[in-house]
């Protein structure tokens, strides 16, 4: 199965494996046809966007032991629904993007403009 692409146009790259995150918990912001959220946008959350989240009923904070899922803290890197992230640059309060982990299908909601606008600093 070919990797898929990112929103440079290169192999997409992974997110984040602590805490592991993806549609398909496999670390990266793949999405198929059973991932409705559309899970494509690499972030780095912010306790803005984590509020901003939970406030729209998405409590990415707390951890939820049944789904093994830690809770989120500002700096960790999370797979979001393009939708959500969208709102989120709306409301002034987008979290920064890994542009490398960022899955090509999210330039169909924003614009490659916007997430370079919003690029997380690179980890080099």
């Amino acid at each position: 199965m070919p990797a898929g692409k990112n929103v440079l146009g290169t192999t997409l790259q992974v997110c984040s494996v602590s805490p592991m995150t993806g549609f398909f918990r496999n670390g990266c912001c793949e999405t198929g046809a059973s991932d409705l959220g559309l899970h494509t946008v690499c972030t780095q959350v912010t306790d803005e966007f984590l509020a901003f989240s939970q406030a729209r009923g998405n409590d990415l904070s707390t951890p939820v032991e049944e789904f093994e899922f830690p809770g989120l803290v500002p700096g960790d890197r999370w797979c979001v629904c393009v939708a959500r992230w969208k709102e989120a640059l709306e409301a002034g309060v987008a979290p920064p993007v890994v542009l490398e982990a960022t899955h090509m299908s999210t330039l169909e909601f924003v614009s490659l403009e916007e997430l370079q606008e919003h690029a997380a600093p690179s980890d080099d």
